[in-house]
């Protein structure tokens, strides 16, 4: 018996003594998950809010800007091959594989003004793409308002079109702080919108240029309003501040230019740039279909010519704790064929339409004995233009023509050209009209080629006249001739051949809308497709 009693006695003991150790080792265990629970928050908290390297984010913002769907063009940039749809969805694809933090955005113009692949099929081929893109974030330009502002909205939030069916829409966000429906009295788009990345959120605002109605048939004039792009964007900025926001960066469908090292800048965007608030950090301008890429009032101004050429890549980098981009620099990367392959889906997605297309449009209209050249030489004068003003004679019986260059769009190589070539040269649908006007009224015609901004000469055959750049606007044009050499009489009447764009006053030329119209004619397309039918 007390040897059984002894044997339990230190029984319980070591019970005791196990119990004893399971409790310690226990304490010591939480002991250690506690303190590594410390070292996450607090430890984290100093990686990401400390003084060092870790409270850094580096995202790289890809820019792209009129396209004008050109999903199937090529051609040279700098003596390289640059363009399509395929190559610059290859060049965004290796970007987004460098960088593990990088977002989309565009700045307008994507559609409209578009060649045959696209426009044939109300843009949304270049709509597609776009999806195929996954673009974050873009901005209207004007030409996106060119079948008006339903239209509009149609590709981006989807719906139905007589010509085409029901298209689903766009993925992206879209945005716009400046542009008013006049129907509602309400923005057509948000102002703005918030994307967060790398546990950093950037505040995005687009705009596009108080021109716009300018650019469009009056039909579609009366359906939007634009209101001042600096002062939409101050406004803005304010909103976003107010949700604790302090990276911005600005969508502006506004032109830029500067040399390959940040020099001499110039145009719309870089005057505008000390009137935007210190807040914006950078801004991706379009428009003019040149290169930027410069500093301004402290903000970084990037322009990645058009038609697919190039890439903006901003490289930003933001301190995490105070929410601020505390380093910002770019590089305008072109979209060169000899250092990537060709993105298989944007190629099949190319295919897909211009097998749509049809042999219609394959088929030669005629030829031509050398090249026409849409780009103007030193007196402003282009010969496809000039080609174009002399078939428009011809077609309405006219001594005197008028053509915007603006609305032409690819030149014309010497050989056969085809229907499709025809329509990427005149891609706007624009009609032949014959107008009658006074002298007095081709003088104020002539005297709005500097009503906007930039110069923006007519291509004019039938007349010639002297030009005094350095006079006061409305006093620069004198010596007015027909072909004759006969001056061109304020009081006497005259018929003039021209588009009905120009007719309604478009591209500032609002001087055409005194004059009065005599007979509707073809398309222009038609009309220069005849021309060459002619020469064949």
């Amino acid at each position: 018996m007390p040897f059984i009693l002894a044997c339990y006695v230190r029984s319980i003991k070591r019970r005791e003594a196990d119990l004893k150790h399971t409790v310690k080792m226990a304490s010591m265990f939480f002991l250690v998950v506690f303190i590594l629970f410390l070292a996450s928050v607090y430890g984290g908290s100093q990686g990401r809010a400390g003084t060092g390297e870790n409270q850094l984010s580096e995202i790289h913002l890809l820019g792209m800007n009129d396209l004008h769907g050109q999903l199937n063009t090529h051609s040279v940039l700098s003596g390289k091959k640059v363009g399509g749809a395929e190559y610059l969805s290859a060049h965004v694809n290796r970007l987004r594989q460098e960088h593990e933090h990088t977002m989309l955005v565009h700045a307008g113009d994507m559609t409209g003004g578009s060649p045959p692949i696209s426009s044939l099929f109300q843009d949304e081929p270049t709509a597609e793409f776009l999806n195929q893109l996954r673009v974050d974030v873009g901005t209207p330009g004007n030409h996106e308002f060119d079948q008006g502002a339903d239209e509009l909205m149609r590709l981006v939030s989807g719906g139905f079109h007589p010509k085409t069916g029901f298209f689903k829409g766009t993925h992206s966000d879209y945005i716009s702080a400046n542009v008013i429906n006049k129907k509602t009295g309400k923005p057509m788009f948000p102002a703005y919108s918030i994307k967060e990345i790398d546990g950093v959120r950037i505040g995005f605002i687009g705009v596009v240029t108080t021109e716009t109605n300018q650019f469009l048939l009056p039909e579609n004039q009366d359906q939007i309003e634009i209101i001042d792009e600096t002062e939409a964007i101050n406004q803005t900025v304010e909103q976003l501040n107010k949700k604790g926001v302090k990276s911005i960066v600005v969508l502006a469908h506004v032109g830029a230019n500067s040399d390959e090292n940040g020099e001499n800048a110039g145009e719309a965007l870089t005057e505008m740039a000390p009137n935007i608030s210190d807040e914006v950090d950078v801004i991706f301008g379009a428009h003019s279909h040149q290169h930027a890429n410069t500093v301004v009032d402290n903000k970084l101004i990037v322009q990645s010519y058009s038609y697919g050429k190039a890439l903006s890549d901003v490289t930003l980098t933001i301190d995490r704790k105070k929410k601020e981009i505390v380093q910002k620099e770019a590089e305008i990367v072109l979209t060169d064929h000899n250092t990537v392959k060709p993105d298989q889906s944007a190629l099949q997605l190319i295919k897909k339409f211009e097998d749509r297309i049809g042999e219609e449009y394959s088929t030669p209209v005629g030829s031509l004995p050398q090249n026409l050249s849409r780009k103007k030489n030193d007196q402003g004068e282009s010969p496809l233009a000039a080609f174009i003003a002399g078939a428009l004679n011809e077609d309405m019986n006219t001594k005197i023509s008028m053509v915007h260059h603006g609305g032409i769009r690819e030149s014309l190589k010497a050989g056969k050209i085809t229907k499709q070539q025809v329509i990427a040269a005149l891609p706007f649908h624009h009609y032949a009209v014959k107008v009658k006007m006074t002298g007095k009224e081709v003088k104020t015609i002539l005297e709005q080629q500097w009503a906007l901004k930039a110069e923006n000469l007519l291509q004019i055959e039938g007349i010639t006249y002297s030009i005094n750049r350095n006079a006061p606007h409305g006093e620069r044009i004198s010596d007015i001739k027909n072909t004759r050499g006969e001056l061109i009489q304020d009081h006497r009447t005259y018929t003039v051949a021209t588009s009905n764009y120009l007719a309604s006053g478009g591209d500032g030329f609002k001087g055409f809308k005194q004059t009065e119209l005599i007979k509707m004619g073809p398309e222009l397309s038609d009309v220069l497709a005849g021309k060459l039918d002619k020469i064949n």
